[in-house]
C-alpha cells in the first residue's frame, strides 16, 4: 500500500463517494460511524443495493431506519446485538457464519471487495496513528483490503494501548469530523438468583493463577462477582471481550497476570463493552493490551496460558451434550462469536477448564420450558459440538462430560435439569435408546 496524504472533507462529501452496488465496511461495536451513517442515509433515494458489513451495533443505524424495505441498503453482520436481531427479523440484517477469531483471515483470503471502509477512531496521536480505542478486532485487515479508507474522528472514545490497534495517516484517504458523543455503554443487568447459583459453582473451580475468559451475559459476570469475595489471587485475563466483571477484579487487585505465559502482567483482550467506569479504567492504561481478534481467539494462543478458564453461555443443550448458543430454531439471535475457539483453547491449556452455563428453564408464551432437551429445537445451530463439551453448569449442579459415554452424558445432564422435567427427560432418553434399559 502506497503512502497517502489524507484530505479533510465533510460527512456529506464522504457519503457522496458511495455508489450503487458498493460494499462498505462500518467496523465493529464502538467504531461504527455515526456522522457518516446519517449522511449516507440522506442519500437513500440516489442509491440502490449498497451492502454494508458490520458487527454488534450499539446504536440504531440511520441507513436502516431510513430504508425499512431494504431497497437501498442491506446489512451484513458478523455477530448480532439486540438491534441487529430486530433488523434481521424484518429482513434487513443478514448473519455471516464465522468463528470470530478467523475474520481477519476471511478479509485477507476470501473477501474480494471492500470498496469503502468507514471507521470511527480517536484523534491522531503524536506518531500519526488514529487509535481504534477498545475495538481492535479485524479493523487492520479491513483497511488492508479497502479501496478507500475514511476515518471518522471522535474525542468520545477511550485511547487504548494495544498492538496493531490503529491506522496511520499514511493509510487514510479521507478524514471527517465525528460528533464526539461518549462511547456507547452496554448495560449490565443485576444478576438473578439463578445467575448467582451458577456463578458460585463455577467460581469454586477457579484456582489462584487461573487465566480467565468470559462471554457476554449475566451468568459469566456473576462468576466475577463471586470471585471478588472468594480470595482467589493472581488471576490473568486473556479474553475476546473485556467486561465490567473482569475490570472489577482488576480494580480489586486480584488480577496480576503473573502466572500467564502469553502477555504476562497484561490484560489481553480484543474489544471491550460495558460502563463508563470500564472505559475510564482502560483509557491510556498500560496494564491493558488490545489485540487483533485472531491473536486473542486462536486456540493455540489461548492454550499457551496455563489454567485457562473459558466461561460462556448457551441457550439450549441436548442430552448428547450439543450446545446451541446462537439461534432459536431458524431465527438467528447472536452468533458463534469466540465460544468454540475458547472452548477448545481452554481445554488444551495445561490444567485448563471450559464451562458452558445456562439456566435450567425459560419462559416462552407464558409456559415454563426446559433448556436441557432430548433433541435440539429443529433448525437450531450447534455452536459447541458434543465432542468439545467439557463442564456444563446450571443452578442445579455441574457435570464434566469429557470421557463420558452417551448414556453417562444423558444421565448427568438430566441431573442438571429442573426437577419438574427430569422424569420426562429420563423417559424420552430410554425410549430413544440414549440410556439403555440395563444401564444403571
Amino acid at each position: 500500500m502506497g503512502q497517502k496524504t489524507p484530505r479533510h472533507i465533510s460527512a456529506a462529501e464522504a457519503a457522496a463517494l458511495v455508489q450503487s452496488g458498493d460494499w462498505l465496511d462500518y467496523g465493529v461495536t464502538l467504531l461504527q460511524p455515526d456522522v457518516f451513517d446519517a449522511a449516507l442515509a440522506a442519500r437513500k433515494a440516489e442509491l440502490r443495493d449498497v451492502r454494508i458489513r458490520a458487527c454488534l451495533s450499539l446504536r440504531p443505524r440511520a441507513v436502516l431506519e431510513a430504508d425499512p424495505e431494504g431497497a437501498h441498503f442491506q446489512w451484513f453482520n458478523w455477530h448480532f446485538s439486540g438491534y441487529d436481531r430486530v433488523k434481521h427479523d424484518s429482513g434487513l440484517s443478514h448473519y455471516i457464519p464465522c468463528n470470530l477469531g478467523e475474520i481477519p483471515d476471511y478479509y485477507r483470503r476470501f473477501i474480494d471487495r471492500v470498496d469503502i471502509a468507514v471507521i470511527k477512531a480517536c484523534p491522531a496521536d503524536e506518531q500519526g496513528f488514529f487509535n481504534f480505542s477498545a475495538a481492535n478486532l479485524w479493523h487492520r485487515a479491513v483497511i488492508e483490503r479497502a479501496r478507500v479508507v475514511i476515518v471518522e474522528v471522535t474525542r468520545g472514545l477511550p485511547y487504548v494501548v494495544g498492538e496493531q490497534n490503529g491506522v496511520h495517516r499514511s493509510e487514510v484517504d479521507f478524514i471527517i469530523d465525528g460528533d464526539d458523543r461518549p462511547a456507547a455503554e452496554l448495560p449490565n443487568p443485576p444478576p438473578t438468583e439463578v445467575d448467582r447459583a451458577v456463578g458460585r459453582l463455577i467460581a469454586a473451580e477457579i484456582e489462584d493463577g487461573a487465566c480467565l475468559q468470559i462471554g457476554i451475559g449475566g451468568m459469566p459476570n456473576a462468576v466475577c462477582a463471586v470471585l471478588l469475595d472468594s480470595g482467589v489471587r493472581n488471576l490473568g485475563i486473556h479474553s475476546e471481550m473485556l467486561t465490567d466483571g473482569l475490570v472489577e477484579l482488576y480494580r480489586a487487585g486480584q488480577v496480576t497476570g503473573a502466572a500467564k505465559a502469553l502477555h504476562p502482567g497484561r490484560v489481553a483482550f480484543s474489544f471491550a463493552l460495558g460502563s463508563r467506569a470500564l472505559y475510564d479504567t482502560i483509557d491510556r492504561n498500560p496494564d491493558f493490551l488490545c489485540l487483533p481478534v485472531d491473536r486473542t481467539n486462536a486456540p493455540d494462543a489461548i492454550m499457551r496460558n496455563p489454567r485457562a478458564v473459558a466461561i460462556n453461555n448457551t441457550t439450549q443443550i441436548d442430552l448428547q451434550g450439543q450446545a446451541a448458543s446462537e439461534s432459536d430454531g431458524h431465527r438467528h439471535l447472536t452468533g458463534t462469536g469466540g465460544q468454540l475457539q475458547f472452548v477448545r483453547g481452554a481445554y488444551a491449556s495445561e490444567g485448563g477448564k471450559s464451562f458452558i452455563c445456562l439456566s435450567s428453564t425459560y419462559e416462552k408464551r407464558g409456559a415454563r420450558r426446559s433448556r436441557i432437551v432430548l433433541s435440539l429445537t429443529p433448525g437450531n445451530i450447534v455452536t459447541t459440538p458434543r465432542s468439545d463439551m467439557m463442564y456444563v453448569v446450571t443452578e442445579y449442579g455441574i457435570a464434566n462430560l469429557k470421557g463420558k459415554s452417551v448414556a453417562e452424558r444423558a444421565t448427568a445432564l438430566i441431573s442438571l435439569a429442573h426437577p419438574d422435567f427430569r422424569e420426562e427427560l429420563s423417559r424420552e432418553a430410554r425410549e430413544k435408546g440414549l440410556i439403555p434399559r440395563r444401564f444403571v
